[in-house]
């Protein structure tokens, strides 16, 4: 399974970008601030634009299984999880069925939705990847 996001709209403390499954529109997402290269502020700072593995594991943090993506640079335990704004993630993903320039929202409906599609790729055999774009 393929999923890609493309980042469309760049704030002063969020990022916010559509994100697609084999080439199908599936959600919106809100993220931390894309920074140069390079240029990290631990909480406040998206994952760099790249290609990643994604599994599913069990979240200490939210007691709950959720995607991890994997050997993102300079990141760890970087998940896709519920939220509305950059306030609710530290550089995760945050996924929401409708959006405006301050976050996404009914983001628990979007991300239980995606989570069952990753977790049935996953189980039918199928690696899951997520190619992430700087518009």
């Amino acid at each position: 399974m393929e999923l890609e996001l493309i980042r469309d709209i760049y704030a002063p403390t969020r990022t916010l970008g559509k994100l697609s499954i084999n080439g199908v529109h599936e959600c919106f997402i809100c993220e931390d601030v894309v920074r140069k290269n390079g240029e990290k502020v631990y909480g406040q700072t998206a994952i760099p634009a790249g290609r990643y593995r994604i599994i599913i594991t069990l979240s200490r943090r939210f007691k709950r299984e959720l995607p991890l993506l994997l050997n993102v640079p300079n990141f760890e335990g970087i998940r896709i999880h519920s939220g509305n704004t950059e306030k609710d993630t530290e550089g995760c993903l945050l996924p929401g069925k409708t959006r405006n320039e301050s976050g996404v929202f009914s983001s628990a409906l979007a991300t239980n939705e995606l989570i069952l599609k990753i977790r049935n790729a996953i189980t039918a055999g199928q690696e899951v990847w997520i190619t992430i774009k700087n518009g």
